[in-house]
């Protein structure tokens, strides 16, 4: 799990912004939402906000339900384009991932 205690701090910390994407992208839920704020503030990195939605999707598609009120302040910051580039990577995110199934058998997206 990400260790986010020092996320106020990121400001002015492009190493610790690094380190957290890089949790992300070995699918920590917790580090997936931090990029998402990251990307979406500034945070060690520039603004992006078809990175923020990606990554507030990836972890809203994990449960993270507190994902889905950033992720929706985001969308609505973002032009038509902008947003239709975002919902292209996160399709592209998912097509690309092998399907996993719950006890039950039914596809999960991780």
């Amino acid at each position: 799990m990400a260790d986010l205690t020092g996320l106020n701090l990121l400001r002015n910390d492009p190493e610790a912004a690094a380190r957290l994407i890089a949790e992300a992208e070995q699918g920590d839920v917790d580090a997936q939402y931090a990029a998402g704020l990251i990307y979406a503030e500034g945070r060690g990195v520039d603004v992006d906000l078809v990175q923020a939605y990606f990554w507030l999707t990836r972890a809203l598609d994990q449960g993270d339900s507190d994902a889905e009120i950033l992720r929706q302040t985001v969308a609505a910051q973002m032009p038509d384009a902008e947003f239709d580039a975002a919902r292209r990577l996160v399709e592209a995110a998912r097509r690309a991932e092998p399907v996993r199934r719950d006890g039950d058998g039914n596809p999960h997206v991780h």
